[in-house]
């Protein structure tokens, strides 16, 4: 599903060059799912953001399916996003406006998808808040809030989803919900799963497991 390779990233800074990415390989089968763990600052978050195809490596290429982002501009990574890929933020990243609902809607609906309200109403159920599909996000808790964020990733029904540090805000009890809650929807949908995380539940529920550190990924046996 997903193929990495020899991925580099460098950042000028005060005249000299940062690298934060050091020749990186690895692949990840279709439905797998894999951890990468490491310390702040070692590069975790701006790994999964050159996979996802938000930014774009200095070298090295990432293969998505069979297409290498490395030949997209921003537009057509855009599209492949909207078509194979879901995200789920550390920071919910929920819409305030909108309510649980809408969130979930608005993606299907910007691709142009057919139902989306009753797509969207159906994995709020899946994550239970089939109560609070018109509640806004400051009505919510954040594990309330983390859920919606989780249907609205599921919704679109991605062949790969991404998570960075999908449990960060939450307390220890409403983490380990959403743990069960995202291996529970990787599993019937046959989704490939890669999370950045601190927590080592979630990283030891994955099939596999990457330690990062100063910038270069080695596997965890």
């Amino acid at each position: 599903m997903i193929k990495v390779t020899n991925l580099f990233k460098a950042v000028p800074v005060g005249g000299e060059t940062l690298e934060i990415l050091r020749g990186i390989s690895f692949e990840i089968k279709s439905g797998d799912s894999a951890a990468i763990v490491g310390v702040s600052g070692s590069g975790k978050s701006t790994l999964l953001g050159l996979l996802a195809g938000l930014d774009q490596a200095s070298g090295g290429d990432v293969i998505i399916d069979g297409v290498s982002l490395a030949g997209l501009d921003e537009d057509s990574r855009a599209a492949l996003r909207a078509e194979k890929v879901g995200f789920v933020f550390q920071s919910f990243q929920l819409l305030p406006a909108l309510t649980a609902l809408e969130n979930v809607m608005l993606p299907l609906e910007l691709a142009g998808a057919n139902g989306a309200e009753q797509q969207a109403t159906t994995f709020l159920n899946k994550v239970g808040l089939g109560e609070r599909l018109a509640h806004y996000p400051a009505t919510l808790s954040g594990g309330e809030q983390q859920r919606v964020a989780i249907a609205r990733a599921f919704a679109a029904q991605p062949a790969l989803l991404f998570a960075d540090e999908p449990t960060g805000n939450l307390d220890g009890e409403t983490a380990e919900k959403i743990i069960d809650l995202l291996f529970s929807l990787n599993a019937s949908a046959g989704t490939t799963l890669i999370l950045v995380t601190h927590d080592q539940r979630l990283a030891a529920r994955c099939q596999r497991r990457f330690a990062m550190e100063s910038g270069r990924l080695s596997e965890i046996s």
